[in-house]
């Protein structure tokens, strides 16, 4: 299903095949959304604000912030090792209470275009979120796929409403900072 709001694209999908890397009998995820925005501004502006944690909380506020793993500044190649977990992120509602956490992993970190990360949260089993930037006329087009499956054996597929909805908030707050085409 496609439908479009506030120049972003949203795709739902009922299940995609992904694991954890090293791990071969990880199940699939049970649900998966995808919203993409095109952006006034270069790959490499896009990239050098998304891997900060300013870019990251701008982009959740007012509704969420997320910690950065101790000793993390930045997501960036130099620092993070791929397939190997960073470090606990907090997830905080409304910037104060602690309601989750992201057992942070990178699958693959390209600068300048993106990154897959495949993690565990205390409330989904699996969560990957993979961001791609590309080139595009005028700008670029930012595109998130987010797929889980929760814990306890409970179907992901209540959470797309809620999970479609929050990023294409994100996705506002990207084209509000960099304006949209």
């Amino acid at each position: 299903m496609i439908a479009a709001t506030s120049r972003a694209r949203i795709r739902i999908s009922p299940t995609s095949a992904i694991g954890f890397p090293g791990v071969d009998a990880t199940p699939p995820a049970s649900a998966e959304v995808s919203v993409s925005s095109r952006l006034e501004a270069s790959p490499v502006a896009v990239w050098d604000r998304v891997i900060t944690p300013e870019g990251v909380n701008d982009e959740m506020r007012p509704y969420l912030r997320m910690t950065l793993p101790p000793g993390v500044d930045q997501i960036d190649p130099e620092t993070v090792e791929i397939g190997t977990p960073i470090g606990r992120s907090w997830i905080l509602l409304f910037g104060l209470l602690p309601f989750d956490y992201d057992e942070v992993c990178l699958a693959r970190l390209e600068p300048g275009r993106g990154f897959l990360e495949r993690s565990k949260m205390l409330s989904q089993r699996l969560w990957e979120h993979e961001r791609t930037i590309e080139p595009a006329d005028g700008g670029c087009t930012v595109t998130d796929r987010v797929a889980w499956r929760p814990r306890l054996g409970l179907p992901g597929g209540p959470l797309r409403p809620v999970i479609a909805w929050f990023f294409r908030h994100r996705h506002r707050r990207l084209q509000r900072h960099f304006g949209a085409i």
